[in-house]
């Protein structure tokens, strides 16, 4: 019997070496039998079809159950050369909960302060007019290159304080991170509220299939309802790279609604009012836009704005994409009873940018973020280090960059070529491609 435990159905199965027991509580998962909440560390569900007997059983056994099972990771084993090896599973249930990572992070991480994240806003903000001074005062098309690629990171930079203040992570001031959310946003043709609301959904359903938000999988159906024009678009660089402000207006395939419609199904009722409040700031900045446009004349505004924010637009849908896709081994999807918060953020990876890291405040330290997006931006690398003696395998080592992340093109490239859709059926699947694409 020492060799035995107790299922979840109370019954009886042998003890693998991947298991082992612990004494502590575990995030109970979502199910859709009927239970009862009991003290243990499961509830224990009531039968239609077992006798009062069996659920007598069941309640016994429950409560001399001193500790329930931990299965650390599954393991498949094969005989390589007489030598059995284990290999990690991604797609099992982790053995570790929200509130054990949690516990690990140093408290201090948790804290907002104000003033530094205002510095970094005078920061980004002072380099950006800097930038477009110099440019427009030296006038070189040897200059203007330089100029697009710095002032576009640029953008990118202001984008993710704008994505801080969406998450409150900015400050603990809700009025401070709205105006600055907007006064951010704006500038680059963003509608801030909009954004921030489906953004948020894309952090509650991260990992799922049908509910996540932004750069999920298409189904196998959806896909092949797709013109072959479509597809080739949408998995042929640079297109791809050049989504977001499409997404803006009409959401991914087989979505529907628009950031800047506050009838939009992506809102509620008591969203509508802060959906047209960013929906008029971007108009603000639009005919600003058309209004410099006709002081300084096109090819200028081309020069100093147009072109920065194209740059600006495929830094966000290269990093926002390479957070979710082109790990060397394929990372699960999940849809119904096997998704979870948790399991969903751990399919999230981190990336180094080399000396961008710090340019664009460290958006590539994305699984801490990801699970707690309240840490502010600059405390994510010590709260990931402090994370990753409970993460274990769960946690994928980024390749390190050199000064600029070039490796990472061919990383994005391969995940084009290969990762276009996800089977209809089943609850936990990966990434299948078209051999015909």
């Amino acid at each position: 019997m020492a060799g035995l435990l107790l299922s979840d159905a109370c019954g009886l199965r042998p003890l693998t070496a991947a298991a082992h027991f612990r004494s502590r509580s575990r995030l109970p998962a979502a199910d859709t039998n009927r239970s009862i909440p009991f003290s243990g560390s499961q509830p224990f569900r009531l039968s239609t079809v077992r006798g009062p007997g069996a659920l007598l059983r069941d309640c016994m056994l429950r409560v001399s159950a001193p500790a329930r099972p931990i299965v650390v990771e599954k393991e498949k084993r094969e005989n390589v050369n007489g030598i059995q090896t284990e290999e990690f599973d991604p797609g099992m249930p982790p053995p570790f909960g929200l509130a054990e990572i949690r516990a690990a992070i140093p408290k201090h991480c948790w804290v907002k302060n104000t003033w530094r994240s205002m510095s970094y806003v005078v920061r980004d903000v002072a380099v950006v007019f800097g930038l477009a001074a110099a440019a427009a005062y030296i006038n070189s098309w040897v200059v203007w290159p330089l100029y697009w690629a710095a002032q576009g990171t640029m953008f990118w930079a202001l984008f993710v304080l704008g994505h801080d203040c969406g998450h409150g992570s900015f400050s603990n001031n809700h009025k401070l991170n709205s105006v600055v959310g907007h006064l951010l946003h704006s500038s680059i043709l963003v509608p801030y509220h909009g954004w921030r609301i489906s953004h948020r959904t894309h952090h509650q359903n991260h990992g799922h299939v049908e509910n996540d938000e932004s750069w999920h999988p298409l189904s196998e159906s959806v896909y092949k309802s797709l013109d072959t024009p479509t597809r080739k678009l949408r998995f042929t660089f640079p297109f791809p790279m050049l989504a977001f402000p499409f997404y803006l207006w009409s959401r991914s395939p087989g979505k529907t609604g628009s950031h800047f419609n506050p009838e939009s199904d992506l809102f509620v009722r008591n969203e509508k009012k802060d959906v047209i409040t960013s929906t008029a700031c971007w108009m603000t900045m639009a005919a600003l836009l058309a209004g410099l446009t006709l002081v300084m004349g096109p090819l200028q505004m081309f020069k100093l704005y147009a072109i920065p924010y194209w740059i600006f637009v495929m830094w966000l849908d290269c990093v926002t994409y390479l957070h979710h896709h082109g790990h060397e081994e394929k990372l699960p999807w999940y849809r119904g009873k096997e998704w979870s918060y948790l399991r969903g953020g751990l399919t999230t990876l981190d990336r180094d940018y080399g000396w961008i890291n710090n340019i664009h405040h460290d958006i590539g330290t994305h699984v801490i973020h990801h699970l707690f997006p309240q840490i502010p931006h600059y405390n994510l690398l010590e709260a990931t280090e402090a994370a990753k003696p409970v993460l274990g395998k769960y946690y994928r080592e980024p390749e390190k960059s050199t000064p600029l992340p070039f490796h990472l093109i061919g990383v994005l490239a391969t995940s084009l070529k290969r990762d276009h859709y996800v089977s209809d059926t089943g609850d936990v699947v990966y990434y299948k491609k078209d051999s015909e694409l």
